[in-house]
Formats: structure tokens, sequence, C-alpha cells
């Protein structure tokens, strides 16, 4: 598994972030301290507190082409 932390400051990031993770057959979460949603579910990813960073969980190991796409999210 691979983490990264990332900033979904607004309507847009979350719409272009959610748009990128569906492009991808593999799972991928994101995490806060009490929560793990499917990052593929943009009502699961507007249900989390945006106002900080997240972590972003990766369970492929040949995610590189993803890491690269989403690299404008990362803190």
């Amino acid at each position: 598994m691979v983490r990264e932390n990332i900033m979904l400051s607004s309507i847009e990031s979350v719409k272009r972030f959610v748009a990128i993770t569906n492009k991808y057959d593999f799972q991928i979460n994101l995490t806060t301290d009490k929560y793990k949603i499917d990052a593929k579910s943009i009502m699961g990813v507007f249900s989390l507190d945006l106002s900080r960073p997240v972590t972003l969980e990766v369970e492929s190991e040949a995610a590189g082409e993803f890491f690269k796409e989403i690299e404008q999210f990362k803190v």
C-alpha cells in the first residue's frame, strides 16, 4: 500500500480528483482521523472535512501513472 497526503481545497479540485481516480481499476481510498472512504465516490469525498489534508491510500504497487496525474493535489 502506498500513502500520500493530499489537499482538495475546492469543488473543482474534488471533481478533477474523482475523475482521475475513476480511470484506474485498483482500490483508492481517502482517510482522515475517523473515516475511510472510496476515493472514486464524489459523495464520499465531499463527506470528509476538506479544510485540511487527507491521506490517500492506493492498493497497487503499479500506480506510477496515477501518482503523476495527482501531483497537483500533493501537500
